[in-house]
């Protein structure tokens, strides 16, 4: 029997997760994740998959992130139809989360056909539509942690605490070879540890292979108790208010959201920070709310802290377009939390339309940005940005808080592949960009994890798993294994219309902005140029 394990996604990024486990006797998927980040790597969320997905017999969910879920609903319309194994608190979540990205995906697609139509492009379809993403959702099974369960012929899985976000999981899968059990671990996201609203991350001891989330593998955080964490949230809080604006939070619906409002609320309420009206503008993160409600119970602290987060007086649920339409007549000191956390879609982009030129308002970062996003790029200090084709000057304030992360950093990281040793077999390092990638590799090897035996796939990429190691096996990439980790010719050409748009304004007179666009337009070539402006007033050029 030969065992080979494929990866499909966030190798070299930190979207798309998806491993592809094959035995002969059967097929699992460890996790379906949307890609995010540039337009190019997004654009594999179009395509079909590298494989047959009725082929596929059951897939292993991790958690219900998107980029860890976003595609089942587009693999069920390719003909799977097998069982979808998860948490209860990870089912919980897709039950809103799966719909909603099908739905967000139905209203953008509305959006870019009419723009097509207007282009003379052909129309798109969408990935999934809503009623593809509750169709889904009868797949799915339960399991509980700790409890070994048979997925497929000759696989069987066990989930252990991940600490990541509610109801999320590292998978333990053995598979059964004639020289015995093979075990593969799936780290998924791994959590800090040591916070009051998520449990420690957990796992088995002695694996043959491990494959382990990179995304802080570079990255060293102080440690930061929940007091000092809201002490720093109150003081940006305070900032937000002495600069006389909004504070707008781009956060994840899941779990970011919750927690940011349980401190905020908590700090009003102790007088720690200025009181304001709190409104929560995203119908996913108030959905969402409601599991938390309801599961999120921490054993590590014996209570739940999202209990008193409901719509009331102070804290405002905006379900309906119409009630985020009406904060654009609001003023002064007020709070928005909207997704998408990294500012690629949702309400979210609408509010940093109106506030970002506004040297009152504040926005606050709390979250990792992966290349490429908007996010990430008002993060790294632009001036002007271009959302939905309109040019916004950057005069708010940008701030960002990294206390929030759900994500272990590189010491914790380390030190949960450590407590797995011994590890029999090679450690893969997904779930990260180059530099991460390449920091944890460091450090592993600083503790005493093998050089040679650290391997860090690439996008599509396969190997055939032995209890020993594992053999490279040559598979062709959709797209350039070193476009997944940076910007695309996309953000390249945003970013030349802004500098154009400003070294236009910067002109001094319109001789000089005449002088600058005929120098671009001889770089371009000015033949062809002219051909397509001959084509487009109707003339035939000879």
């Amino acid at each position: 029997m030969t065992v080979t394990l494929t990866f499909h996604g966030a190798a070299g990024c930190v979207t798309g997760f998806c491993a592809r486990l094959e035995t002969g006797a059967a097929t699992v998927l460890i996790d379906c994740g949307m890609f995010q980040g540039p337009k190019t790597l997004k654009a594999l969320n179009y395509q079909p998959f590298p494989f047959p997905a009725d082929q596929v017999d059951a897939v292993l969910l991790t958690h219900a992130h998107i980029d860890h879920s976003g595609l089942l609903p587009k693999l069920a319309k390719a003909g799977f139809d097998g069982p979808v194994y998860a948490t209860a608190g990870t089912r919980d979540l897709c039950a809103v989360m799966l719909p909603d990205a099908g739905s967000i995906q139905e209203s953008e697609v509305r959006q870019l056909n009419r723009r097509n139509q207007r282009r003379g492009r052909p129309p798109v379809e969408p990935i999934y539509t809503q009623r593809d993403a509750l169709k889904t959702m009868d797949l799915f099974r339960k399991v509980k942690l700790g409890q070994p369960v048979e997925v497929a012929p000759g696989i069987s899985a066990v989930y252990w605490e991940a600490g990541h976000i509610l109801g999320s999981a590292s998978i333990e899968v053995r598979v059964e070879t004639e020289e015995g059990p093979l075990s593969i671990l799936f780290s998924g996201d791994l959590g800090p540890g040591g916070r009051d609203y998520s449990p420690d991350p957990e796992g088995p001891v002695g694996v043959d292979h491990l494959v382990i989330e990179s995304t802080y593998g570079e990255r060293r955080r102080p440690w930061i108790d929940p007091e000092r964490r809201r002490e720093m949230l109150a003081e940006e809080l305070r900032a937000a208010h002495a600069a006389g604006g909004p504070l707008l939070i781009p956060a994840f619906a899941v779990e970011r959201s919750q927690e940011l409002l349980a401190d905020i609320l908590a700090l009003m309420d102790d007088g720690a920070a200025p009181k304001a009206d709190i409104f929560l503008d995203s119908p996913l993160a108030i959905e969402a709310t409601e599991v938390f409600r309801r599961r999120g119970w921490n054993r590590n602290t014996g209570r739940n802290p999202f209990e008193g987060l409901h719509d009331g007086e102070r804290l405002k649920f905006l379900r309906h377009p119409s009630e985020s339409d009406r904060l654009d007549r609001l003023s002064g000191w007020h709070i928005i939390l909207a997704a998408s956390g990294m500012c690629d879609a949702g309400r979210v982009r609408k509010h940093l339309k109106r506030l970002l030129w506004r040297r009152q308002a504040t926005v606050l970062i709390p979250g990792y940005q992966a290349v490429g996003t908007l996010g990430r790029i008002l993060q790294e200090g632009a001036e002007r940005v271009s959302i939905q084709g309109e040019q916004i000057q950057v005069r708010a304030r940008i701030r960002s808080l990294d206390v929030y992360s759900g994500h272990a950093d590189a010491d914790g990281l380390v030190s949960w592949a450590k407590a797995r040793a011994p590890v029999a077999g090679d450690v893969f390092l997904a779930h990260g960009e180059p530099a991460a990638i390449e920091g944890l590799r460091g450090r592993l090897t600083e503790a005493g994890f093998a050089a040679d035996g650290i391997l860090s796939p690439r996008l599509d990429e396969g190997f055939v798993l032995h209890r020993s190691g594992a053999a490279a096996v040559a598979n062709e990439p959709r797209i350039d294994p070193e476009a997944v980790a940076r910007p695309d010719w996309h953000n390249a050409r945003a970013a030349l219309l802004l500098a154009l748009d400003a070294r236009l304004e910067e002109a001094a007179d319109d001789a000089q902005r005449a002088a600058l666009i005929e120098g671009l337009l001889a770089r371009l070539g000015r033949e062809s140029v002219d051909r397509r402006q001959s084509a487009a007033a109707g003339i035939v050029a000879p």
